[in-house]
């Protein structure tokens, strides 16, 4: 099973548990691609006949509440995931620079984000001074 790891907020932890929450966001940054898009031996996004990048298919995602060791935590379904870009009021995708090529020329990264649907809670394990749901 392909398991992608996220750190969460308890309020979002809570919905996701009492089915109130039914999709995960994640905007893709230069940090996070390669853990949320499928990438091209060049490191380049693979787009498919639309052009819109392709999320990495997982299975489930590992939900973790903050980042004390000792905290709540959930598997969660994943059952589907796509991409969706940023557009400013004239849908235009909004573009930003970060990093240069091997040239020194700046690069230009569209804003995205990574939609999850989710599905069923596979396990948890809620800690006892955690809220109830």
């Amino acid at each position: 099973m392909k398991v992608l790891n996220l750190i969460i907020k308890q309020k979002y932890f809570d919905a996701i548990l009492a089915g109130r929450k039914v999709q995960e966001f994640r905007e893709v940054r230069p940090t996070t691609i390669k853990k949320l898009l499928q990438l091209d031996a060049d490191g380049f996004e693979v787009e498919d006949e639309h052009g819109n990048a392709q999320p990495i298919k997982y299975d489930a995602i590992q939900f973790y509440v903050g980042y004390n060791k000792d905290r709540d935590s959930a598997l969660v379904e994943v059952l589907g995931a796509h991409c969706e870009v940023f557009v400013d009021a004239d849908g235009n995708p909004i573009t930003y620079e970060y990093g240069k090529d091997k040239g020194g020329n700046p690069l230009e990264w569209w804003a995205e984000q990574v939609v999850y649907d989710l599905g069923k809670v596979l396990s948890h394990n809620i800690r006892d001074k955690s809220k109830t749901i």
